[in-house]
């Protein structure tokens, strides 16, 4: 698998990256998103058996290439197993052109000063080495802002960028993700803080490295243009963040060079009970609609 390969179709492939990557906490809730209530499964373990199902039948649909999806991030347990008989990531990249990456947080510490900073990650190391072995590109990790607060959005980008810079160590791509809480009334500050927090930590960044972004779609557009066009920035990518599909699209076609990144704006509609027919026309219709909305800015 040629890293190199990979970076180009991230960098210059026209596209979206799919979000795939729902862990522990959030997975009831994709389930039941999906027509599977809490009481169609037993245990964790059958839990994860039926998200796994749900990734495969997605990676799996038609549309889901790389003509259109460029990337997909991987839960742990996914990159774990096998889709169609292939690892995972590998399936990913050699079956259908999508670059894999890999969710690396552990969830999120308690709020304080206004943002949820990610709780220690003691095996990432391990964790890393593990996806480079198995042709994982990248990692995303993610923490959150609910306040318009300096010294909490300082905070957030810092660990960001030196847990970021643990990964590059290990010849990943780290997809930073600060995402700023789509409810709160502030929201439109607090976003020009972060911006002013990242610019600074990327110029401080080495000349030789770079990573990605992956952020809330913002008041005004193109408020991260200055991070789309950053020599240090490979791609910035856009979370839907509780908006549905169309509202995302909608905001996301007003940032020029931004990309989505869509979790359950991708999976919006898609059904454990639809037919094979019914589930690939869907899923098509998600891919192209967010394509349409990433190549529009």
């Amino acid at each position: 698998m040629s890293k190199q390969s990979q970076a180009e179709k991230i960098t210059s492939g026209q596209g979206f990256i799919a979000a795939l990557d729902q862990s522990g906490g959030s997975t009831p809730k994709a389930l039941r998103l999906y027509g599977i209530e809490e009481d169609g499964y037993s245990s964790e373990a059958e839990m994860f058996d039926l998200i796994h199902g749900m990734r495969a039948r997605i990676a799996q649909a038609p549309a889901f290439t790389g003509d259109k999806v460029v990337g997909a991030i991987l839960f742990e347990m996914t990159m774990d197993r096998d889709i169609d008989g292939t690892p995972s990531a590998q399936y990913l990249w050699e079956q259908r052109g999508v670059v894999p990456f890999l969710k690396v947080d552990k969830g999120l510490e308690a709020e304080a000063n206004g943002v949820q900073l990610m709780k220690p990650m003691p095996e990432l190391d391990t964790l890393c080495e593990r996806a480079a072995a198995k042709g994982v590109f990248g990692t995303k990790m993610r923490s959150v802002v609910n306040a318009a607060n300096t010294d909490g959005i300082r905070a957030i980008v810092a660990q960001q960028f030196m847990i970021g810079e643990q990964i590059i160590g290990h010849g990943l791509m780290p997809i930073l993700e600060p995402e700023i809480n789509i409810t709160i009334a502030d929201k439109a500050d607090a976003e020009d803080i972060l911006l002013a927090e990242i610019k600074s930590a990327l110029d401080a960044l080495p000349a030789d490295q770079q990573i990605m972004l992956k952020l809330t779609l913002p008041e005004s557009a193109n408020q991260y243009k200055a991070l789309v066009d950053h020599p240090r920035v490979m791609k910035v990518v856009a979370l839907s963040g509780g908006y549905n599909r169309e509202e995302a699209n909608a905001k996301l076609a007003q940032n020029s060079g931004m990309i989505a990144s869509f979790s359950r704006a991708l999976t919006e509609g898609l059904n454990a009970q639809q037919d094979e027919a019914a589930f690939n026309d869907m899923i098509g219709g998600a891919i192209e609609n967010i394509y349409q909305a990433s190549i529009a800015g």
